[in-house]
């Protein structure tokens, strides 16, 4: 390659496509302190990009820990007395 040129540009995932929320953002969002993010990011719980020296989220990667979370009720059926 010759001084100037520059590589041709690989895709990107599809997670870096999307938008990328600080920790304060993910916190906001969750109604949690920041604390809760970034353990999340410490134990490798979530999906996340390094940026330089900064940390982001994906927005697809907080909506799959939310959706990850989800407990559906129980349906109970009432019992006939006889």
């Amino acid at each position: 390659m010759r001084t100037g040129q520059m590589a041709a540009a690989s895709p990107l995932p599809d997670i870096a496509k999307d938008r990328l929320l600080t920790v304060d953002q993910v916190a906001a969002r969750l109604s949690t302190s920041t604390r809760f993010p970034r353990r999340l990011i410490a134990e490798r719980r979530i999906t996340f990009v390094r940026v330089g020296r900064n940390v982001r989220i994906p927005e697809s990667a907080l909506e799959a820990f939310i959706r990850a979370g989800v407990v559906e009720p129980i349906t109970v059926r009432k019992r006939r007395v006889a």
